[in-house]
């Protein structure tokens, strides 16, 4: 089971937006990347498509190594680490590792 999964909300631990909150669209588990809702943002030149049939520059969100990221707690509304535990149905489920929360996330 992994720590953090798409839709997650997350704040970044280091760079250029340490401290931004956002949401999780994608996860790249092989390379330990996630992109997150605004964060990272580049600008990327686009050739005339059916699409943008302009063309020309974009701001789309670049991956962000998982380990400048933490998952709010819903609950508490904290960044907090995950622990995973094992139910007694032999379900993982992901939780909150706050000593007063404890929460499944």
């Amino acid at each position: 089971m992994k720590k953090i999964v798409k839709s997650d909300n997350v704040v970044v631990l280091a760079g250029k937006y340490r401290g931004r909150r956002g949401k999780v669209l994608k996860v790249f588990p092989n390379e330990n990347r996630a992109v997150v809702e605004g964060i990272n943002m580049i600008k990327k030149h686009s050739r005339p498509t059916r699409d943008l049939p302009q063309g020309g520059i974009i701001e789309k969100e670049a991956p962000v190594h998982i380990s400048n990221l933490k998952v709010i707690c819903p609950k508490c509304n904290r960044p907090t680490r995950i622990g995973i535990r094992i139910l007694e149905d032999k379900s993982k489920v992901r939780y909150c590792k706050h000593d007063d929360c404890g929460e499944i996330i």
